[in-house]
């Protein structure tokens, strides 16, 4: 079994790499950020509190969750792909991904997922929590001027309207929850490729990442 694990920041490419990995490593792409998110609109959709974290954890530990081979999420049978990506999940995702028994339902959920494929996974402790002992592990990353761009860009493309700050205090948010969480935070280790990708354009960051996947004899 291949595992590409890849960590990074919020807004740095990790989505668009293992999308373009998988497709041309033959990779199972498994989207952790979305089974948080599959939460966060559970959530919403039972109205239940960010304060409540007892049936926010009960609830994590009842839903049913799968991503199919397209990349398609459902929550509970159905299709909510788009709907994931509203600006009401992304401005709750972030708290309720720091909940430590969530995060470990979410953990055991991924692992299950991953347990029959070659796969590309990628979130914030993918390296450090899911799979410490992946073959291949990635720290992506971009200065935060270069992320809020790309997340604009993102949105408009999804059609989420948020405007410069919105998107900039999100971002910033998230990076300090990401990296203060009790379990599960985005960490820097010396085990893992640490690739900038500010300056890069997607082919280049993608050609870095095969180029250690596949060894240097396969920069096609």
């Amino acid at each position: 079994m291949k595992i590409v694990a890849i960590d990074g920041p919020a807004g740095s490419g990790k989505g668009t790499i293992a999308s373009i990995l998988a497709k041309k490593l033959n990779l199972v792409n498994i989207d952790t950020g979305a089974t948080y998110r599959c939460v966060a609109l559970a959530c919403l959709k039972n109205n239940l509190s960010l304060n409540n974290q007892d049936e926010i954890i009960k609830l994590s530990s009842e839903i049913d969750i799968k991503i199919d081979l397209n990349n398609k999420v459902y929550l509970n049978g159905e299709d909510v792909t788009d709907e994931i990506r509203s600006k009401e999940v992304t401005n709750i995702v972030s708290p309720i991904s720091s909940i430590v028994e969530v995060r470990k339902n979410m953990v055991d959920l991924q692992r299950k997922m991953a347990s029959n494929y070659d796969v590309v996974m990628e979130g914030r402790d993918i390296t450090t929590v899911v799979f410490p002992n992946a073959q291949y592990k990635f720290y992506l990353d971009a200065s935060l001027e270069e992320r809020v761009k790309r997340r604009i860009k993102q949105n408009k493309e999804k059609g989420i309207d948020m405007s410069y700050d919105e998107v900039l205090e999100n971002i910033k948010a998230r990076d300090y929850n990401d990296s203060h969480k009790e379990v599960g935070s985005l960490t820097r280790t010396d085990d893992q490729i640490y690739i900038d990708s500010t300056n890069m354009t997607i082919e280049e960051v993608a050609h870095e990442f095969i180029k250690v996947i596949e060894g240097d004899n396969n920069e096609s």
